[in-house]
């Protein structure tokens, strides 16, 4: 009798344990643990649509938008995918995110991108800034 529930309490153990592992594996845990320094993001193979976009419109489009641009006075709209290409591939885009070279450093006034937003830009324009 005793063997009998402790064999189910080690199963239903495992099914916790499981089930812990499993929950703590989701999207939002992993870029949690990113911005608090726990893990190395994984930036191979960035897409467009995917990867970079949703960076561009939480970090840029406040001010580099078809629809802000111009009232931001950034002059630069990089909602059009061939000026957003023309920065990639002139190396300003780059520049301004990691605050180097003789760009205005961005975001404007606020910190640094995180590394893993950065990493994730730069592979894109690695793999040839496709719209993809």
């Amino acid at each position: 009798m005793k063997r009998k529930i402790l064999a189910s309490g080690s199963v239903f153990s495992l099914i916790i344990l499981g089930s812990a592992v499993l929950n703590s594996c989701s999207k939002a845990n992993e870029t949690a643990l990113q911005q608090s320094g726990g893990i190395t993001c994984d930036t191979v193979n960035m897409k467009y649509q995917a990867d970079v976009l949703p960076i561009l419109t939480a970090e840029c489009y406040s001010c580099h938008s078809s629809q802000t641009y111009l009232s931001s006075g950034s002059n630069l709209n990089l909602e059009d995918f061939g000026i957003l290409k023309s920065e990639a591939d002139n190396g300003d885009l780059l520049n301004a995110i990691k605050h180097t070279g003789n760009v205005t450093p961005m975001p404007l006034n606020l910190p640094q991108l995180s590394d893993c937003e950065i990493n994730t830009i730069t592979d894109w324009i690695n793999n040839g800034s496709k719209n993809n």
